[in-house]
């Protein structure tokens, strides 16, 4: 809230410099604010009495959006990858896919590993399971199992994510 938006009986006013001007009915601070080519802004609304300060309105919304900007480039987002699988896949075909889910888990991603599952494959759900425990035992030096190998309809899945050290 800004100049005439505040309605408060009484706020606890700062000046432009920082220092504290005590507490005042809003006219007063709004006088103020005023006479010094400023805004009144009120800056922590759930205070008891409400503190407002007295900036220029402009330069405090850049500022805001600059810092909100700044916070953004820092944040990182994960995505998860996913590499699928089948139950009679060869031992080299898991090394290949094993490598690629290295590479995504290096560079910071979660990775979901299912083993799809069709027509009669569905009667060796049980045998099957140990592709998804082998993967995960070759990514364990950088991974750690996130979430475990459950089934959702004809799909085993697993989530991997980097180790923490």
């Amino acid at each position: 809230m800004i100049n005439e938006q505040i309605r408060d009986r009484e706020v606890r006013l700062i000046g432009e410099d920082g220092q504290q001007l005590g507490i005042m009915s809003s006219r007063e601070a709004m006088k103020i604010a005023k006479e010094a080519e400023l805004d009144l802004v009120k800056i922590a609304p759930q205070a008891k009495p409400p503190v407002c300060k007295i900036i220029d309105y402009g330069k405090y919304r850049y500022e805001l959006a600059r810092k909100e900007k700044e916070a953004k480039k820092k944040q990182k987002t994960i995505e998860v990858k996913e590499v699928r699988l089948s139950p009679n896949i060869d031992v080299n075909d898991l090394n290949t896919k094993v490598a690629s889910a290295r590479k995504f888990i290096e560079k910071g991603n979660k990775v979901k590993v299912t083993l799809r599952f069709r027509g009669r494959e569905m009667a060796h759900v049980q045998s099957s399971k140990h592709i998804l425990e082998d993967f995960a035992k070759a990514l364990e030096d950088i991974a750690i199992v996130d979430k475990p190998a459950k089934m959702e309809g004809r799909i085993m899945a697993m989530f991997l994510t980097e180790k923490r050290s």
